[in-house]
């Protein structure tokens, strides 16, 4: 299965921030819509794939706002309840989703935006497909290239 930049480096980040935890961690994987197949047959698979791989102790949610932009608020509230501890987000709305980061950095969670950037969030970690990205998981370092 070949893996888009973009996937790489969401995989990359989660891994990153998962390789310090004491304990298997959550990662949640929210898309916006299945208007395209991308996001069910390539993205989550691929993403599915890699973590099993590189994180195997980590439990994954997957869930899909169906372009929702309120189901996805509700989506992204309930992985946290559930504990997720890094959350890939490809935003329906990215202005709304502004929000969403204001609450998972109250609670210590990490949010990759996915494809779409959040504005006004300069902790969120946003990777277009043409971005590179290398991950030292040992240090949780990353840098762009």
């Amino acid at each position: 299965m070949k893996t888009s930049k973009t996937l790489t480096a969401a995989l990359a980040l989660a891994v990153a921030f998962c390789a310090n935890a004491a304990a298997a961690q959550t990662v949640a994987f929210l898309m916006p819509d299945q208007a395209s197949t991308r996001y069910e047959e390539h993205d989550w698979p691929g993403f599915q794939t890699a973590m099993q791989t590189e994180c195997p102790d980590c439990q994954l949610v997957y869930q899909n706002a169906n372009g929702d932009v309120a189901l996805q608020q509700q989506q992204f509230n309930s992985v946290i309840a559930q504990g997720a501890k890094v959350v890939v987000l490809d935003p329906v709305d990215s202005a709304a989703a502004a929000a969403l980061v204001e609450i998972a950095h109250s609670q210590d969670v990490k949010v990759i935006a996915y494809d779409r950037p959040i504005p006004d969030r300069l902790q969120t970690f946003t990777f277009p497909s043409t971005t590179k990205v290398s991950v030292t998981p040992s240090r949780s370092r990353w840098s762009t290239s």
